[in-house]
Formats: C-alpha cells, structure tokens, sequence
C-alpha cells in the first residue's frame, strides 16, 4: 500500500495541530512516549517530531510533507515545495513574530546598537542573514532554550518567537525590532511532490486543512423572513457570495442562509431580528473550502 510520510510538529504547535487535523476530519492520538501517531487513514504514516526539523528531513525525502513554521524554513534554507499556508497557531488563528529584543531597561534602541555586542537565538542563520543586511557585526550564539533569561546576565539581546509578546513582558524584554513574520506552512519534497499519488495525497491535506481553518473561523446563520422584510435583511447580511434563498411552503416567507466571520453574528443577530427575521439559528462549521 501507497503512504505519505508526514512530518508533524512537536511541542508548542502539536495541539493545535492535532485539532486542526480533527476538523479536517482526521483522528490523531499518540502515547506520551510515542514519536509515531496514530492517524485513522491508513494512507499516511506521521512521525512527530520538532518543527525546526522537519524542513531539512522533508529536504532530504526522510518525510515526504510535513507542516513547520515559515522561520523554520528561512532559518535551515531548506529546498522543499511550500503547499500552503496555514495560518493557525498554539494559542488562535494568527501568525507570529521574529523579533530582536532586549532589556527594558538596557541602552540598545535599535540593530545598529549591536555593533560588536552577543546575541542568543535558535536562529542563528536567520540573524546572522539579518545582522548583515543591516551592516551589523555581532557575536550570534545558539541558545539551547529559555532564552528570555539570558538578557542582561548571559547575552545583550536575543532573537525570539513571540505570539502576542506577553512572555517577552513578563521576563521584563522590550522589542528592538521584528525581523519576519511567521506562519506555518504545509511543505513537500521535490521529489515527492513529482509523484503523481503522493502529490494528490498532498493537494487534498491541503485543501482539507485550509478548510478546516477556514471553518474555524466562519459560522452558518439560517433564518425565516417574510418576504416584505427580504430586500432590508440581505442588505444586513455579509456574506462570502449571495446568501441562499429558499422557499418555504407558505409562499409568503422564505428561508435565507449566509456564511460569515463568527465574530460578526453577535452584532448581526440583533439586527436581522430588529430587520423581521424569524427563527434565526447559528451553527458552527467544520470545513469551507472556497
């Protein structure tokens, strides 16, 4: 039988990964010792491993696809095909940040302060590249981890990953500069990609995962309006295309569905009731695929 080697990412990403594969409509479980998941589709064998890995070992046809982050990417300079995008991370639907940071208190205001001064960061390449864009000659060291802690004691600044910047607060850091923007991506090797099965085993993940992100994000609202009211009611309603107007058996009234963001339904609700509208029920959604 044909498989998929996928690399899937462990640590800060492997739950949200693992409930964004559920909204797809596949079930991963794994054993707290396990590196090897189980995954209810016999067609793909995953293997959980960290996300700044998976690049190189998808580069080097170990994995045939995996999802890592864009930085992880950048840092390895690793030759792999970029699928998709998925914009989704451990705590919502948001890319992260690279950024250079430093004390609250420390003199250093921008790159150009580095001159000659040590740096922490997993991502020594991707600084390293940074640093000599900008002219700036620095001591770049490889930080194993906690790396908030090292400024002032151990480092004059690092180079960290930072969703919302609450970390980086709360170890008193105060960001210099971002250096990129992140989000995770679903990657193939070149080789892989080039086989016919492998590829479309690939593309449907994609289109699967993309949906269900979109879905996650989305929900469906159906209602029953009068038909007097149906002019001022589509008016009200943003929705990705027309909503869809269905006739009910009273030839009077009809029943309206739309699509939209979630967070537009609780401002919209009260209005379309205000508009007329009748029976106004709000779903969630799996998956939209557009």
């Amino acid at each position: 039988m044909k498989q998929l080697k996928l690399g899937i990412p462990k640590g800060s990403l492997q739950e949200a990964t693992f409930e964004l594969f559920r909204r797809a409509g596949f079930n991963i479980s794994v054993n707290a010792r396990s590196y090897v998941p189980s995954i209810d589709d016999e067609e793909i064998s995953p293997l959980l491993i960290r996300a700044q890995e998976i690049p190189r070992y998808t580069e080097l046809g170990v994995l045939d696809a995996g999802i890592t982050g864009k930085d992880w990417i950048v840092e390895q300079g690793a030759d792999v095909i970029e699928v998709a995008e998925l914009v989704y991370s451990k705590q919502g639907f948001r890319p992260v940040r690279i950024v250079l940071a430093v004390g609250e208190n420390s003199p250093i205001r921008s790159v150009k302060d580095l001159q000659g001064k040590l740096i922490a960061t997993e991502y020594v390449n991707l600084t390293k590249r940074y640093l000599q864009q900008q002219g700036v000659e620095a001591s770049v060291e490889f930080s194993w981890g906690a790396t908030e802690v090292k400024v002032p004691a151990l480092a004059d600044a690092i180079v960290e990953l930072t969703e919302t910047g609450s970390s980086l607060r709360a170890h008193n850091l105060r960001i210099v500069e971002e250096i990129m923007v992140s989000t995770a991506r679903l990657i193939a090797n070149p080789k892989a990609w080039e086989d016919e099965w492998k590829r479309r085993k690939i593309e449907d993940l994609a289109m699967l995962l993309q949906g269900a992100l979109n879905g996650a994000q989305l929900v469906g609202l159906k209602m029953n309006v009068h038909k007097d009211n149906l002019e001022k009611i589509v008016s009200l309603l943003p929705a990705l295309k027309n909503p869809t107007i269905s006739y009910l058996t009273d030839p009077d009234w009809v029943a309206v569905e739309v699509v939209l963001n979630e967070h537009q339904s609780r401002a919209l609700i009260p209005q379309l009731s205000r508009a007329g509208a009748q029976g106004i029920v709000e779903y969630p959604l799996n998956k939209v695929v557009f």
